[in-house]
């Protein structure tokens, strides 16, 4: 059974960090690209970060260029999020997923920030 069990998330005030992390079970994590997502009521799906199964390459969406960070740790099957210099337009529950093939959603992590 493919477990992804997000968490970081919290309520932070604009320019703030945080650090989202997703631990996985139940695939071989080392082979899989990975992505994170965030979504907003009345929004579509946004992917924001996607890494590559070795480490070796990410891709940001233009909205979080510059300020966030995907990577990742094979031996603990686990992929980071860091987030800095947060926006209120950052707001949203953030998804860890296979980034091609995604397996079942989690319950993701609540984001939110405001002043």
């Amino acid at each position: 059974q493919v477990q992804l069990v997000e968490s970081g998330g919290g309520l932070v005030q604009p320019g703030e960090s945080l650090r989202l992390s997703c631990e996985t079970s139940g695939f071989t994590f080392r082979s899989y690209d990975m992505s994170w997502s965030r979504q907003t009521p009345g929004k579509e799906r946004e992917v924001v970060a996607v890494i590559t199964s070795a480490g070796s390459t990410s891709q940001l969406a233009d909205s979080v260029k510059g300020r966030f960070a995907i990577s990742r740790d094979n031996a603990k099957n686990t992929v980071y999020l860091q987030m800095n210099s947060l926006k209120p337009e950052d707001t949203a529950v953030y998804y860890c997923n296979a980034a091609w093939s995604p397996f079942s959603w989690g319950q993701g992590t609540q984001v939110t920030v405001s002043s």
